[in-house]
């Protein structure tokens, strides 16, 4: 890293410093839209306390974070609490350094790819190709995404555990870039353990590693289980129990709290006949894990790292308790894909949906439960605006790669009949 990327990184804690040290960290701790069951620095403090108390914090339905997390926090929360913000802050520093290094081999690795390929590209496509100052562009462009999106710096300032899982998975992405398949293997295990829903994330590293040998694919799915059982088996000896499964991964399944977030589940579930629940949680858990896996990892099977892109984006948007945290991860990773923006034609209409609906989420939160003038129709119509935006950027990221791919060998300009063809995708 050179000397402007410890500014930015220097400059990105310096303003989350500030922030910790205001009143708005006790007020983003307990907003929706940062804070849920699975995030929320209450609900760890809680689990801490029930914890040295000697009681299961799983017997209940407040905690659901892992032993070994309580675990280690336990002893910082207890003894140097008073020092918790400046850890988070530097979590979240190493997740924004650890993108930048990713971002910079993962460019190395296209320019090496281009040279192979470059042959058999047509004439007009230099601006679709990735240049030498990519590695320097592209790398400060994920830094910045990442360190002044403000959706990552309050996540971070209420230290919400989204932090923690931002970097595990920036690791898991770093590691995978770099070929390091045990480690991405053991990282990716701890955060599915955690979270269920980076289990979804295996089919980028098969790609990558066993694209053309299935006993290898086979081997890495084995070593993938062995690691979960080891994670999960670690957890037990925490606490002597097997509790935590249902506190953890069986309280995201089964969705049993239904309090409001940025996300589909609650909603629907709060509305919905009870004898229909079982049916619609199969139908959502299946569209939030493995419905668009099949297809996005036959059509990205050369791209790895954007089908991991596009994975954790359609987790952000789609899972049981999603927050902004989350969002503000995939969104710093846009920026890998720079030669395909000029492709994007829904850039205007997604900004304006973050930007209209992220204004409405705190009104119209403030009408319903504080002022009693709306309900949570309300509510669910901003939320469900902000999901359609991301789907936008989600799919337009799609189309625009596909488009790039086809004028790389075709070229940009196509000629019918002597007048100019225009690309579409149907």
């Amino acid at each position: 890293m050179d000397g402007k990327c410890y500014k930015l990184l220097l400059i990105g804690g310096a303003v989350r410093l500030y922030f910790s040290s205001t009143s708005l960290p006790s007020l983003i701790g307990h907003r929706v839209e940062f804070a849920t069951p699975l995030n929320s620095f209450k609900r760890i403090q809680e689990g801490v306390f029930l914890l040295q108390q000697g009681v299961d914090p799983y017997r209940g339905d407040l905690v659901h974070e892992t032993p070994l997390l309580l675990k280690a926090i336990s002893s910082i929360l207890i003894h140097y609490a008073e020092w918790l913000p400046f850890l988070y802050i530097l979590l979240d520093l190493c997740t924004a350094a650890l993108l930048y290094s990713m971002s910079r081999t993962f460019v190395a690795q296209k320019l090496q790819q281009q040279r192979q390929e470059r042959k058999d590209y047509a004439k007009d496509t230099e601006e679709l190709q990735y240049s030498a100052n990519d590695k320097y562009i592209i790398p400060e462009l994920v830094l910045v995404a990442y360190l002044f999106n403000p959706l990552t710096i309050l996540s971070c300032v209420a230290l919400t555990s989204t932090v923690l899982s931002n970097l595990l998975l920036a690791m898991f992405l770093y590691t995978m870039i770099r070929r390091q398949l045990f480690i991405s293997v053991a990282l990716l295990a701890f955060e599915t353990v955690r979270s269920l829903y980076p289990v979804v994330l295996i089919a980028p590293l098969l790609l990558l590693f066993a694209r053309r040998s299935v006993s290898l694919g086979i081997g890495i799915c084995l070593l993938f289980a062995t690691c979960c059982l080891a994670v999960a088996g670690a957890n037990y000896f925490v606490m002597n129990s097997w509790n935590f499964l249902d506190g953890t991964l069986g309280f995201i399944f089964y969705f049993r709290d239904l309090q409001p977030n940025i996300g589909l589940f609650w909603y629907f579930f709060t509305e919905m006949f009870e004898h229909f629940r079982t049916m619609f949680l199969i139908t959502f858990q299946l569209n939030a894990t493995v419905l668009y896996l099949v297809p996005l990892s036959i059509k990205l099977r050369k791209e790895p790292l954007l089908l991991a892109t596009v994975l954790v984006s359609l987790t952000a948007v789609f899972r049981a308790y999603p927050s902004l945290g989350d969002v503000g991860f995939y969104l710093a990773l846009l920026p890998l894909w720079r030669r395909c923006w000029k492709f994007m034609a829904h850039g205007f209409v997604v900004f304006t949906f973050f930007l209209i609906t992220l204004s409405m989420m705190g009104a119209l939160w403030h009408l319903w439960i504080y002022a009693g003038s709306a309900n949570a129709n309300f509510y669910f119509g901003a939320t469900l605006a902000f999901c359609t935006g991301q789907i936008f950027l989600i799919t337009d990221l799609l189309f625009a790669h596909v488009k790039r791919e086809f004028c790389l060998y075709n070229g940009q300009k196509i000629m019918i009949d002597g007048e100019e063809a225009r690309i579409l995708l149907e």
